[in-house]
């Protein structure tokens, strides 16, 4: 079968022959229909990433959609090494593989799972978002950050503050649900005053982070009270990705005068919760609730695909 495999970490993976996969137990044999190119899949065959490959060759991709043998179609995720979901069959878990509405069409059903259940765990259960408060997302105008900034809207946000560099994609995101917008390429005091703006004498209740580095500095300088004042409420700062950098400068007074909690986004959700996060995001897709924008790729063009410079907000989605 072809494939895109990888023989050198660092490298791209080339359009070749591979062997076919055979099922072990619990496991099923997929015939790929879509597979999404994502930042982390370029991370692991880096080698940057945790999960880079110990042994090569590998076929490159996490997650796709797949048919069955009786042609049913499937949202798959986790196959298993050497094999990947850029290929034109892959070997995956059974409990892996989950149903697709027969609305949604496979360049969506390819590209949406990732970065939609990443943003709709971490508002549900590391943000615990309630209707009626206010999000910040830092990082608003990539893939993930777009759906954040929708996902928060459907989940009942009263108000959405989306920052981020690229101007169309701000733009964008004012069709998508954004109350308001921050262009963060602006000097670091204005866009200090920026937040404030948005930010207000409440805060905001929840700030998802895909950045880190100086923009965060920045915003966390803007929420810093400059003297006593009783707080009403807590913010509550999930960090999430380092886009813009890997550390920040963390002045005690950010903590000490505001009700600031920082938290993470460790742990892997349980199967049920996974399972109706999936639902959830596949559900909203296939009803348009849910929008990504994506660009389908050729398996065979793949080696071009990976070396480009991607479009930001944009999923290249590779169909064999």
């Amino acid at each position: 079968m072809k494939a895109a495999v990888l023989h050198t970490v660092g490298e791209a993976p080339r359009f070749e022959e591979f062997a076919e996969p055979a099922a072990g137990k619990d496991e099923v044999i997929l015939r790929v229909r879509a597979a999404s190119l994502k930042p982390v899949d370029r991370q692991i065959a880096s080698g940057s990433h945790y999960a880079s490959p110990r042994e090569l060759p590998v076929i490159c991709g996490m997650d796709g959609v797949g048919e069955r043998e009786d042609g049913t179609r499937v949202f798959f995720g986790g196959p298993r090494r050497p094999y990947g979901a850029m290929a034109e069959r892959t070997v995956v878990p059974g409990l892996f593989c989950f149903s697709l509405p027969d609305e949604i069409d496979d360049e969506t059903a390819a590209a949406l799972p990732n970065p939609g259940v990443s943003a709709w765990l971490t508002l549900t259960q590391r943000a615990k978002l309630a209707a009626g408060e206010t999000v910040l997302i830092l990082g608003a105008t990539g893939v993930t950050g777009q759906l954040a900034v929708q996902i928060a809207k459907l989940l009942g946000a009263k108000r959405v503050v989306a920052a981020g560099r690229n101007e169309r994609r701000l733009a964008r995101l004012r069709e998508l649900g954004a109350d308001a917008t921050i262009q963060l390429e602006q000097s670091p005091e204005l866009l200090k005053g920026a937040f404030a703006r948005e930010a207000g004498e409440d805060g905001f209740d929840v700030i998802l982070d895909y950045l880190w580095g100086a923009p965060t500095e920045v915003l966390l300088a803007a929420i810093t009270r400059p003297e006593f004042a009783r707080v009403t409420k807590e913010m509550r700062l999930v960090q999430v990705g380092e886009s813009a950098g890997a550390t920040i400068s963390l002045p005690a007074a950010v903590l000490r005068s505001t009700a600031l909690t920082i938290s993470g986004t460790a742990g892997f959700p349980s199967p049920k919760t996974l399972a109706e996060a999936m639902e959830q995001v596949l559900g909203r897709g296939a009803r348009g609730e849910l929008r990504i924008e994506t660009e389908r790729v050729a398996l065979a063009e793949i080696e071009a695909a990976w070396t480009r410079k991607e479009e930001p907000g944009r999923r290249i989605v590779i169909f064999p």
